[in-house]
């Protein structure tokens, strides 16, 4: 039956009469005339694209024809299915196509099915498939650091570029709306009156992901979506592997490594949100400014994301166990394309990130232009939680830090004014 469905086929029953007068029904198959060209009519569309028009290609799948190729090879002996005495199957390269596309647009499977002319039924079978696929392939591409060493490399980076030391990752989580799934009542229901699944993830320095949870239902009170990931239970754990505490530079009070978020998440000893309140004197002011600046980081990697694949755009019409297969495979894809400096130019072109000019201004990254259309990941809600004055000192330090002698950077005064 598998191979029926991925051809298009449907089913007739003709009932004829036997020798003895008893009636009995006889299946009878035929293809629409839509799909009578299916696979390759699939197979032309992207191979004209390919040759004639790569940018158009680019902007079909994401991908430029040569990151396609190299996609193709990671996945085509997981994708690829057997041809049959009756008919041929749907080769591996359209399937990979197929999937890109829906990704990119959002479309939904009977959209896909004209512009692809393989039936809907199908294509419901190949996304999942391929998005596992891709899961399975990249998944050296999205990789937490393992050792003291590793974490360093990432806290280096984001002290050298963005002006926050002792920094492990920027982090934040989404919710990725869904359509209500069958009999699932409250369960994914968020603040929003949407419903949803969650969507947490930890972005280094350099705008890739470091580690990612998806699944967490929307039901769940936000602050505590992280508490419910792997990461949490080893930093609690201290089995991550983070760096021991120490002092900033030139100073003696030693602090640990912590990674940066906002109010939906609770200050502990690794991690550091913004002081709150607005009436705050000048030290607490430049401190959220500095956090800021890290933080923002995991801000653009989501909307980088969604924007490059649209089928964030608007609720996913799937089980949410598929829906967490392709929001895996676009965080996955994000990687693989920022993987080098040529897929990154066609990925991300300069200014597609938040800059800051020579005065620390914020120039918006071009993504921003683009939000109230893109940006339809919904916020973890803002939850104020009371903090041990113990986590207090540590902010102090770093606050103390950033306006003391060997922290200040010169233009940290003119951006908060």
């Amino acid at each position: 039956m598998e191979d029926i469905a991925l051809c298009g086929v449907s089913a007739c029953l003709v009932i004829i009469a036997d020798e003895d007068g008893r009636n009995r029904k006889r299946k009878r198959w035929w293809c629409r005339d839509l799909f009578e060209e299916g696979p390759r009519f699939a197979v032309g569309l992207l191979d004209k694209l390919k040759l004639n028009d790569a940018t158009g290609f680019t902007n079909f799948t994401r991908l430029t024809p040569t990151d396609f190729e190299e996609l193709l090879l990671m996945v085509g002996g997981q994708i690829m299915k057997q041809d049959t005495k009756f008919r041929e199957t749907i080769p591996a390269s359209v399937r990979l196509g197929v999937t890109l596309r829906f990704l990119a647009s959002g479309d939904s499977f009977a959209s896909l099915m004209y512009t692809f002319r393989i039936s809907k039924q199908a294509i419901s079978q190949i996304v999942p498939e391929v998005c596992e696929a891709i899961i399975s392939a990249l998944k050296q591409y999205v990789k937490k650091p393992s050792s003291e060493a590793e974490w360093r490399i990432v806290a280096n980076d984001f002290e050298t570029r963005w002006n926050f030391p002792h920094c492990l990752g920027s982090i934040d989580g989404k919710h990725i709306q869904m359509i209500a799934p069958a009999h699932s009542g409250s369960l994914y229901y968020n603040y929003k009156n949407t419903f949803s699944i969650v969507l947490l993830g930890v972005a280094d320095g350099n705008y890739n992901f470091l580690y990612a949870d998806v699944g967490c239902q929307g039901r769940i009170s936000d602050g505590g979506v992280f508490k419910f990931t792997s990461l949490y239970n080893t930093l609690e754990n201290n089995s991550a592997h983070v760096p021991s505490v120490e002092a900033l530079p030139g100073r003696t009070e030693p602090v640990p490594y912590v990674l940066v978020g906002d109010d939906a998440f609770a200050m502990s000893s690794y991690l550091m949100k913004p002081y709150p309140g607005r009436a705050l004197d000048i030290p607490k002011r430049v401190f959220n400014y500095r956090l800021s600046r890290a933080r923002r980081i995991i801000e653009n990697v989501f909307g980088i994301m969604s924007c490059k694949f649209r089928v964030f755009l608007k609720p996913i019409a799937l089980q949410p166990c598929k829906v967490e297969s392709v929001v895996l495979a676009c965080i996955y894809l994000h990687n693989f394309l920022r993987r080098n400096s040529v897929s990154r130019q066609s990925y991300t072109p300069p200014g597609s990130f938040d800059s800051c000019d020579t005065d620390g201004n914020m120039i918006a990254g071009s993504w921003r232009r683009d939000i109230n259309e893109c940006d339809r990941l919904l916020d973890l809600m803002h939850v104020p939680r009371r903090a041990s004055d113990n986590l207090h000192k540590i902010r102090d330090e770093f606050c103390s830090y950033f306006v003391s002698e060997q922290g200040t950077v010169p233009w940290q005064y003119d951006a908060i004014i």
